[in-house]
């Protein structure tokens, strides 16, 4: 009965691991994972970082030492560990760089020191000069996107976008990267990523300013958290110099108070900060007519120059779109420039992904292009420093988006200037019961 009981406990056990490697990957990592692939490392670090040629030959004094006191064979030093700090999606160490060897040579051999431990990916951050932190993941987070929780301290203008492979969050840092870009074929889950970011805009004290060329088909959902929507070239040309003028007005303010940036002034008359959030750019630039190049010339002048001079009084821009190119017409490449910040999803040819990353990291463009279809969410963010990431954006409906907006439609500012713009908000419809199919007879004595 004994081993019967014992064979019982071990398949239940082994079928409980295989389950929870396929449903939860975070209890199988952290049960089997994390325990088999921190020996393996320690174990193997040593001959691992010699055959990957990440060693280098110790100074004269040194071997002079290792020779003489301790009577040992001279060997290569591979980095110095100096912590191991396990997580529930990898592993991550910390690593002392001898003289001689640099951050880019640990990233070159990152693939290596993948297959070599055993993990799903290596990414090398350095962390200060002369130390790198090795970020391993265990498992394929992207699959399951599931969001940790946020931490209250961020910022005041800091919002939790998506999760990158690394474990880590990816956030739409406004103060630090003021516009950004995000590109996208259909289907790509480009839209996506713009539900998350208006849910995290719409828990914070910011307006919110819609421009959907597409007759509103996307944003008008959120018009309960909008403080101003353009659903046409005319409206979006009259938002766009309104706008202009508020940046001027807020320029003389600065001036008046003697500071340089919108979160310099007072509180009490400190104006609130906007993020423009345009849906397709294309719809901007490209005219059907010769008669509305004028129209689009001056958009297209107004866009760059809030994009060059906004982000000191608190406008920021949010540019969503297929493509991006010098194709759309003049201006196009002068404001892709200003646009610090690139997410681009998967795309239909590597033009579109060398337009959105081919200036600022150009060995991203590659992951673009190897994105398969059937991740939607799944993208490459880049930034101006050259670094690159792969992130997902979890799963929303437009229906819990729009949710999150009614819920948080108090906090919608209304600038008097946005005022001829604000949208109408939809009422839920009133059910009226229905009429009886029976016609009533009259009642005779």
């Amino acid at each position: 009965m004994t081993t019967w009981l014992l064979l019982a406990a071990v398949v239940v056990a082994v079928g409980g691991l295989g389950y929870a490697k396929v449903r939860a990957p975070r209890v199988y990592w952290s049960l089997v994972g994390l325990p088999l692939t921190w020996g393996r490392f320690t174990v193997t670090y040593r001959s691992t970082m010699e055959v990957c040629g990440l060693t280098v030959q110790p100074s004269g004094m040194r071997a002079f030492m290792t020779r003489t006191l301790a009577r040992q064979e001279v060997r290569p030093q591979p980095p110095k560990v100096r912590r191991v700090r396990p997580t529930s999606t990898g592993l991550r160490v910390s690593l002392r760089l001898p003289a001689g060897l640099e951050p880019a040579d640990v990233a070159a051999a990152s693939e290596r020191l993948r297959h070599a431990w055993g993990v799903r990916s290596v990414i090398v951050h350095e962390v200060r000069p002369g130390v790198v932190e090795l970020r391993m993941t265990g498992y394929d987070v992207l699959a399951t996107v599931r969001m940790p929780r946020s931490k209250s301290d961020d910022g005041p203008m800091v919002v939790p976008v998506a999760l990158r492979e690394d474990g880590s969050v990816f956030v739409r840092d406004y103060p630090k990267v003021p516009h950004a870009l995000t590109l996208g074929a259909n289907q790509s889950g480009k839209s996506m990523y713009q539900r998350n970011l208006v849910a995290g805009l719409a828990k914070l004290p910011v307006g919110l300013v819609g421009i959907d060329c597409k007759r509103g088909v996307e944003q008008s959902a959120y018009a309960p958290r909008l403080s101003a929507l353009a659903t046409t070239p005319q409206e979006a040309a009259s938002l766009l110099d309104a706008l202009v003028t508020e940046m001027e007005d807020r320029f003389d303010l600065l001036s008046l108070h003697g500071v340089s940036d919108l979160w310099g002034l007072p509180e009490h008359v400190r104006p609130v900060p906007l993020v423009v959030l345009v849906d397709e750019v294309a719809e901007l630039f490209l005219v059907a007519a010769k008669k509305d190049e004028e129209r689009r010339d001056r958009m297209v002048m107004q866009m760059v120059r809030l994009s060059q001079m906004a982000r000191a009084i608190g406008i920021y821009l949010e540019v969503c779109g297929q493509r991006f190119g010098s194709e759309l017409g003049k201006g196009a490449t002068t404001l892709r420039a200003q646009l610090t910040g690139r997410v681009v999803h998967r795309v239909n040819d590597k033009q579109t992904g060398e337009m959105g990353l081919g200036d600022i990291a150009p060995e991203a463009v590659q992951a673009v292009t190897t994105i398969p279809p059937d991740r939607p969410g799944v993208a490459v963010a880049g930034d101006s420093s050259g670094g690159w990431s792969r992130i997902r954006t979890p799963a929303m409906s437009p229906a819990e988006a729009a949710a999150i907006c009614r819920e948080f439609a108090h906090l919608t500012p209304a600038p008097a200037f946005l005022a001829p713009f604000r949208p109408p908000v939809r009422t839920e419809p009133t059910l009226v019961p229905a009429p009886p199919r029976v016609a009533p007879r009259p009642v005779t004595e």
